[in-house]
């Protein structure tokens, strides 16, 4: 049985979390808690509602993947805001009038982007950002942790040597103790990147406050901050392992009624495997 877990937290602006947790696997618990200028927590009611969507155990691998583009594409839309630009002139059709043209000044995207997925769950997240910037270039970072070990190891790594990108979006959907993005920043800041920026769907308190306290230089774009990180790594209430979800190895859920949706079946009051003492 796993453990039994209450946890809350409540967004209230850009880089406050006020959260509390009840947690008897004995992990680490967060009050009012206020992080840098370099954290921005997104509190958009519409991502918040997909976000409950990937958080349910009910949520087919189809929908987990969809709705993490979907949420990744918002996060994305959030974290480029800053991207420089530079003037160009465009030429604009007057109307029914397609031989007669108006001059005008248009913005054309002025920096080098790099997209950093961090394998493998990370490459759910790749297309939601290529969907806003089609031109970045794409560099893949493996990790992994041994068994009983939340120390990160990299198994593969396709930056380049030489490093022409001004700035690398780096892409994980959950955050918990932070050594694994601490390792990829490392990586990045020697490879030369100027400017880093972490997009992340959930991250615990524990690993966003950790990694902005340590890397004040970059920035962090997430959807939600979680309070409770259990001694074993796992981020509470979190949404599963995102790894397994994307790429077919959750259980396929069976039909329900709309208002449970969201339920684990044997959460339901009525499932399909008891439907037949109905009839």
């Amino acid at each position: 049985m796993p453990p039994s877990v209450s946890a809350t937290a409540t967004m209230t602006n850009s880089s406050t979390v006020t959260s509390t947790s009840v947690d008897d696997t004995k992990g680490i618990e967060t009050s009012l808690t206020s992080y840098g200028n370099n954290v921005y927590i997104s509190n958009h009611p519409v991502l918040q509602h997909k976000l409950s969507v990937l958080r349910s155990s009910a949520t087919s691998q189809d929908i987990f993947r969809s709705t993490l583009r979907a949420v990744t594409y918002h996060l994305g839309y959030e974290a480029t805001s800053t991207l420089k630009t530079k003037q160009v002139p465009i030429s604009v059709s007057m109307g029914k009038q397609v031989d007669t043209q108006a001059d005008c000044v248009g913005s054309k995207l002025d920096d080098n982007v790099a997209l950093i997925p961090i394998l493998r769950s990370g490459l759910g997240m790749a297309d939601g950002i290529l969907e806003l910037l089609p031109k970045a270039a794409v560099h893949h970072i493996g990790m992994y942790h041994l068994p009983g070990s939340i120390a990160p190891v990299q198994y593969f790594n396709r930056l380049p040597k030489r490093c022409d990108s001004d700035i690398a979006y780096v892409m994980d959907p959950v955050i918990a103790s932070s050594a694994t993005m601490m390792a990829v920043i490392a990586i990045l800041k020697k490879w030369g990147v100027e400017k880093i920026h972490v997009l992340s769907v959930i991250s615990s308190h524990h690993g966003l406050q950790t990694l902005s306290e340590a890397h004040p230089d970059v920035s962090f774009t997430v959807a939600h901050v979680d309070p409770t990180l259990t001694k074993g790594g796992l981020v509470l209430p979190g949404l599963g392992d995102a790894g397994d979800r994307l790429f077919g190895t959750s259980t396929v859920m069976e039909e329900a009624d709309e208002d449970e949706m969201l339920l684990h079946p044997s959460k339901r009051k009525r499932t399909m495997s008891n439907a037949s003492e109905f009839q």
